[in-house]
């Protein structure tokens, strides 16, 4: 059954207060790197029509500029596109940035020879309709290329850490169901041929892992979101803190002082027949 419209309103307008808090940039830059390779092996053409949806603070939409692209990035969060514009203006890159809703993109059909999303159309609350707007704008022969967070990667379970401590929004789906491939396979349709493969991606900060949960908490918008829902609740609070950071101490491969943890993602290659 459809969400009313005044629901599905309100549960947007919390995601994009989500979004738009903490500082998500300084998140987006512990994985840059990693976001620079998955537009190598997409391996644009100068000119290519790029659409980089829910594209944050421009991870894929600046490289892509950078190998020629002609790059267009949307997104819900204001803050975060003027980060995206200013990226690309200090590199002299020519890109495109506009405040959009990837479940009702505002581009002809078939206008784009790919449409890309890291990490980002995930959190769209209605898939299905995401994923008819990246088929939809996205030409025949053209690729979309997802980059999706898997149930059992290490993103994966600080989102479930925090869905044992706090209720999801009502009516808002696991962005974790994106990284199944059953589940993609259906909801990109039977219009694509798709090649999906599973990666890794490296999270870097010089930060103990204790300081790394304190660094999401204060920039991360669903961590910070988060302990604000529990702010009266010092236990709750703490018994996440504690279980956030028991999490990142597991999964640490650098030495004493610093954090460096690997994450599995969904990458997703889909053909538009």
């Amino acid at each position: 059954m459809s969400q009313p419209a005044t629901d599905i309103d309100a549960l947007k307008g919390r995601l994009k207060a989500t979004w738009m808090a903490g500082d998500f940039g300084l998140i987006a830059k512990s994985y840059e790197a990693g976001a620079a390779e998955f537009v190598r092996r997409l391996g644009f053409a100068p000119g290519s029509r790029v659409l980089d949806v829910a594209c944050g603070t421009g991870n894929l939409a600046v490289p892509a500029a950078r190998a020629g692209a002609v790059v267009t990035g949307v997104d819900i969060a204001t803050n975060l596109l003027e980060q995206a514009r200013s990226r690309a203006a200090a590199e002299g890159l020519t890109a495109r940035f506009d405040e959009g809703d990837a479940e009702k993109l505002s581009y002809p059909d078939a206008s784009f020879d790919a449409v890309i999303s890291m990490f980002g159309v995930i959190f769209a609350p209605r898939p299905e309709l995401a994923a008819a707007e990246l088929l939809r704008v996205c030409r025949p022969g053209g690729t979309i290329a997802l980059a999706n967070w898997t149930p059992g990667g290490f993103i994966g379970q600080v989102f479930k850490t925090i869905a044992g401590h706090v209720s999801p929004p009502a009516g808002m789906p696991s962005p974790l169901r994106w990284g199944d491939e059953a589940t993609v396979r259906e909801r990109l349709g039977a219009g694509t041929e798709q090649s999906l493969t599973k990666r890794m991606i490296r999270f870097e900060f010089p930060l103990t892992p204790t300081e790394v949960v304190e660094f999401w908490r204060v920039y991360y918008g669903p961590t910070c979101r988060a302990f604000e829902a529990l702010s009266g609740e010092p236990g709750k609070q703490a018994a996440l803190r504690a279980d956030l950071e028991q999490l990142w101490t597991g999964h640490n491969q650098a030495s004493p002082g610093a954090t460096r943890v690997e994450s599995e993602y969904l990458e997703v290659i889909a053909t538009k027949t």
